[in-house]
């Protein structure tokens, strides 16, 4: 923890407040403040009309006293990020930031500090305060669709969850899902068999379970049906009990298929679906299924839509910028996908 000291009061009508929080010499400072105070920078261009200094181990702000305090909250939740051994990025730092001000109960520390799933010396965690909340709706829900845009996690954090469930025996298999868009008559032409003409397809769902599992585990597990990883259409007609089942690419689901998914549901099962509905690849004049479905199941207990937005995305810092720019673009040619519908938004904010 810190301790926080002011020095000489400054003079009446004097917006500009100093403090000085005082690090526990326990703390490294460069833990804190980054190789080359880059996370002092990053805190500098936050906050660009406190003035920061700092000297040994204590730092000195000089500001309005919301700006002030937000920076002392900002360092209090870093110092606990610290304390559990989690190594501080500029990433994390303008992540805690944006949630701070975003004046929720959740702590920055909470969601820096949450771990799904470790494999190999990586961590799969939450990075921004909406995966959290997605991550715990999983948790807390039969049904949950994650919907935002790309990068911000929504499969691979499905997937953990999925992979953690499996681990802790509480489901008896994971089965991985995606429609095949191209499943029809352009598919025929491909040559090789049909699994060989779904595998692109797929490859994204292998991919991040060679992220979370052991490589020599996964032939196994596939050979005696604990992971299965199948087109959309091999569903039909199952009953899918104590599994973890996810449907990727949701966008690009018809809404008949949509409910012959769901209606899959079996006891001890749990679902979660991710798309995009911005990101639709189905033939023109054909519904998507997950658009329809937040009108449907918006108010139906037990099922949880999570929105994530461009500022979940943990790719590239221009990812988001380039999210925001289509939406932008987007919201000027077809104003559907201007932002969640009405369903979709009560579902969102009943917690």
């Amino acid at each position: 923890m810190s301790d926080t000291t002011a020095p000489d009061a400054p003079r009446a009508g004097d917006a500009r407040t100093p403090h000085t929080i005082v690090i526990d010499p326990a703390v490294p400072m460069v833990q804190l403040l980054g190789p080359g105070d880059e996370l002092l920078r990053t805190i500098e261009r936050a906050f660009p009309r406190v003035d920061v200094h700092v000297r040994g181990n204590e730092v000195t702000l000089t500001g309005s006293p919301a700006d002030v305090a937000l920076i002392e909250r900002l360092v209090d939740e870093l110092l606990v990020v610290v304390a559990a051994g989690q190594p501080l990025s500029r990433d994390a730092v303008d992540r805690s930031i944006s949630m701070l001000r975003q004046q929720t109960t959740e702590h920055p520390a909470d969601v820096l500090t949450m771990n799904i799933l470790s494999n190999r010396g990586k961590k799969i965690r939450p990075k921004t305060l909406n995966q959290k909340r997605y991550v715990d709706a999983i948790d807390d829900n039969t049904i949950v669709f994650g919907i935002g845009p790309a990068g911000t996690g929504k499969t691979y954090l499905a997937m953990a969850k999925a992979v953690q469930a499996l681990q802790a025996k509480r489901v008896n298999r994971i089965i991985l899902t995606r429609p095949a868009v191209e499943a029809g008559e352009r598919l025929g032409f491909l040559p090789g068999s049909l699994t060989e003409k779904i595998d692109p397809y797929l490859r994204p769902l292998y991919d991040a379970l060679h992220d979370m599992l052991d490589p020599d585990s996964i032939p196994r597990l596939m050979a005696a049906g604990t992971i299965e990883v199948a087109p959309l259409a091999y569903m039909r007609g199952r009953t899918l009990n104590d599994a973890f089942i996810i449907l990727d690419e949701a966008q690009n689901t018809s809404a008949e298929q949509m409910k012959m998914f769901l209606t899959r549901l079996g006891f001890g099962a749990k679902i979660v679906v991710t798309g995009d509905v911005t990101q639709v690849d189905l033939p023109s004049g054909t519904t998507s299924g997950l658009r329809v479905v937040q009108d449907i199941l918006g108010d139906v207990d037990d099922v949880h839509f999570a929105q994530l937005t461009s500022h979940d995305v943990v790719r590239h810092r221009l990812v988001g910028q380039i999210v925001d720019a289509y939406a932008e673009w987007d919201a000027a040619h077809d104003p559907t996908l201007v932002a969640p519908n009405r369903a979709a938004r009560r579902a969102t904010t009943r917690r």
